[in-house]
């Protein structure tokens, strides 16, 4: 199958696992003017898992590890860059988008260090990554790992998955600068003024059309807030990692925005190191 070989009808979501990308996407799915892949039969509707161009994350140890491995991070000096490799990942998600709508949306974790090779591959192509605050994402592994997977070898503490996350946005910030279109969606602010950080998603792709924030969960959140907070204090369970994550990430985490201690939001008087364009 072929496409309207006009690159600017590509969206590309990308964020860490937990980060918030698949509601994003969904949201995205429900404007008129664009599709996200559906009912493709792989996990979470994304992309990767449907192309044989480059490798999934989990080649690269999925989540929580993939950032680590510097062949992961793909940028137009790629040897896997070249028009037949597009159009091969083109016809792979053809088939699962309503290519009568303007926009076509692709979601995969590992687009956050992908964006220059995605940009090579679709000149003209738009990213948008979420982020969401180290901490929160996290927690939010430890337990869809708990809940997904009884394999000791995808155990991670705490801090390794922050150093994680920091890797993977390190990245991104260096990227930044060579991305023609990139925005950068908060996931904080996606959740406190929804209406206010999706129009600015509206604005950068251009939409006639709002996009509609009522399916959105306003407390996906508080239980990790609750949680973070419950490991202050010396003997109580996770206090270690929470010690060890202040004292060695607190400001590495706020030059991205986030207040090591406090889940609650992302600092709009801060400036995150390397995205302002971005933000």
């Amino acid at each position: 199958m072929s496409l309207d070989p006009d690159p600017k009808r590509l969206v590309f979501v990308g964020g860490l696992h937990r980060s918030g990308t698949t509601p994003f996407a969904k949201i995205l799915d429900g404007n008129p003017e664009i599709s996200g892949l559906v009912n493709t039969g792989v996990r979470e509707d994304e992309g990767q898992h449907l192309q044989r161009v480059y490798p999934k994350a989990k080649v690269y140890g999925g989540s929580g590890r993939f950032a680590h491995r510097p062949e992961a991070h793909l940028t137009e000096a790629s040897p896997l860059t070249s028009p037949a490799n597009a159009q091969a990942m083109l016809d792979s998600w053809v088939p699962f988008w309503d290519t009568s709508r303007t926009f076509l949306v692709e979601k995969s974790p590992p687009n956050i260090i992908m964006g220059r090779f995605l940009q090579a591959q679709f000149p003209g192509s738009a990213l948008i990554v979420v982020v969401r605050h180290p901490v929160a994402v996290a927690l939010s592994n430890k337990k869809w790992r708990r809940i997904t997977s009884t394999n000791p070898r995808k155990f991670q503490s705490l801090n390794q998955m922050v150093e994680h996350w920091l890797a993977a946005h390190t990245i991104l910030a260096a990227d930044a600068p060579h991305l023609d279109r990139l925005l950068v969606v908060h996931y904080e602010r996606l959740i406190q003024s929804p209406d206010e950080e999706l129009k600015r998603v509206q604005s950068f792709l251009g939409l006639s059309q709002p996009i509609d924030s009522s399916k959105l969960s306003r407390s996906h959140s508080d239980s990790y807030a609750e949680r973070w907070a419950s490991y202050e204090g010396w003997w109580r369970p996770g206090a270690w990692q929470r010690r060890i994550i202040g004292s060695r990430h607190a400001e590495d985490i706020a030059a991205f925005g986030y207040d090591w201690a406090d889940l609650s939001g992302f600092s709009q008087h801060r400036t995150p190191l390397g995205l302002t364009a971005a933000i």
